[in-house]
């Protein structure tokens, strides 16, 4: 048996922050509907995300939610991580 089949997988997780890139923002903002938890936005209409790094069970909404951008304007970086 060899010592990659006897080892056991490494448990990791999946880490993310958003970010907004202004320049393309054109204050739509369907992000703040989709992810309230995370993104608020301003008087304008544009995006302030209170915290940048994404908790682990909102990690799959964040991904909905930049995906869902219609200028591509929020971003989400993720990394995988082990654990």
């Amino acid at each position: 048996m060899s010592a990659r089949a006897s080892s056991r997988p490494v448990p990791r997780s999946v880490a993310g922050r958003l970010r907004v890139n202004p320049i393309m923002c054109e204050a739509h903002g369907l992000c703040a509907e989709l992810l309230p938890e995370l993104i608020r936005l301003d008087d304008w209409g544009y995006p302030i995300i209170d915290e940048a790094e994404v908790p682990d069970e909102l990690i799959d909404l964040a991904r909905r939610a930049a995906d869902a951008c219609p200028t591509l304007a929020l971003l989400l970086d993720e990394r995988v991580e082990r654990q």
